[in-house]
């Protein structure tokens, strides 16, 4: 298996054990190929390579930190970057332009991470209707789900719940309409209390336009990787924390949770062997395992990267990176 590890420094590639950097960089959030070409979003812009990930290019938003890139199809992208923005490609990612409209939404004004001093928002996740690519749902952290049914020309912004604190999203890939949703704890000029239902996993089943809280139950509840499996029965796959900040440096460890569902999140279990039940590394990097239908790639704040089976059995596939923090099939 060949995987593209985008970390704390940069990008790796990482096959039969062994790892080598191919792009020095801070921040690479995520990770995406499409149609043969690869895309690292780092903290300084966007890059490509056409290659399988030997040479990286920068192709656009360097005075940007890219959060996220997805394809819709016939060479059209979208890119999600921090300050809260989201730009557009209509030729594979070789030109971008800005989508105007999105930022300029009268609730981005309120778009914020509320730390000390407060962050810029950040578009972090982004989803495009696989039947229809001028439906587009982007998540805002922390500033909710803004949804255009044309191309980006026009936006609505909607809460989960009341919850504008978005990490992932991921649409169903068998039934359309069916959304899901990762939530934390912020709020536009606070940090919520860690009480249920105030972070976790919703759901939609009606193109985001309303949606139903699916963790009921679960701890730990600040959600953030996720991911579905694009075959049957198409599991869903969420990693879980305490906190945004719990890391392998806190006493005892991240205490961070791997937990499936297979039913569209009424029900869950845990993906975790004895070692990961909870697991003293974070989990950050998450993609469902190219080779095995069922399986997950897990990449941890320690620097590991592991293949874990649908029955909760672990694989090391490397360790000693940087902190993954995304993960993709080369």
């Amino acid at each position: 298996m060949r995987l593209l590890a985008g970390t704390s420094r940069g990008v790796f590639v990482v096959d039969n054990g062994q790892a080598e950097q191919v792009l020095e960089g801070r921040g690479v959030r995520d990770i995406a190929v499409a149609n043969g070409r690869a895309f690292a979003a780092t903290g300084a812009g966007l890059y490509a390579s056409d290659d399988g990930g030997q040479q990286w290019n920068l192709v656009g938003m360097a005075d940007r930190e890219v959060w996220q890139v997805r394809s819709g199809g016939n060479g059209m992208l979208l890119a999600g970057t921090q300050p809260a923005g989201l730009f557009h490609s209509d030729d594979g990612g070789d030109t971008w332009r800005e989508l105007e409209a999105f930022a300029a939404v009268p609730e981005a004004a309120g778009w914020c991470v509320p730390l000390d001093p407060p962050l810029p928002g950040r578009a972090r996740a982004i989803v495009i209707d696989h039947d229809d690519p001028n439906r587009i749902w982007v998540g805002v952290e922390v500033g909710g789900v803004a949804t255009s049914t044309d191309g980006g020309e026009s936006w609505e912004v909607a809460l989960p719940g009341d919850n504008p604190d978005l990490h992932m999203m991921t649409a169903h890939p068998g039934e359309p309409g069916v959304l899901f949703a990762s939530t934390g704890y912020g709020r536009f000029d606070h940090i919520a209390e860690m009480v249920e239902p105030n972070a976790g996993v919703f759901r939609s089943d009606d193109y985001g336009q309303s949606w139903n809280y699916a963790w009921s139950g679960i701890t730990p509840r600040y959600s953030r990787p996720m991911c579905i499996d694009p075959r049957t029965p198409h599991g869903l796959t969420v990693a879980s924390a305490p906190t945004a900040f719990s890391s392998h440096k806190d006493d005892g460890g991240a205490a961070a949770m791997l937990f499936r569902s297979d039913d569209h999140g009424r029900s869950w279990r845990s993906l975790g062997d004895e070692a990961h039940s909870p697991s003293a590394a974070n989990f950050h990097g998450l993609s469902p395992d190219p080779d095995v239908a069922g399986g997950v790639i897990v990449g941890t704040d320690t620097g590991e990267v592991w293949q874990v089976s649908d029955d909760a059995r672990w694989t090391s596939l490397a360790s000693g990176l940087p902190a993954v923090l995304s993960l993709a099939s080369a």
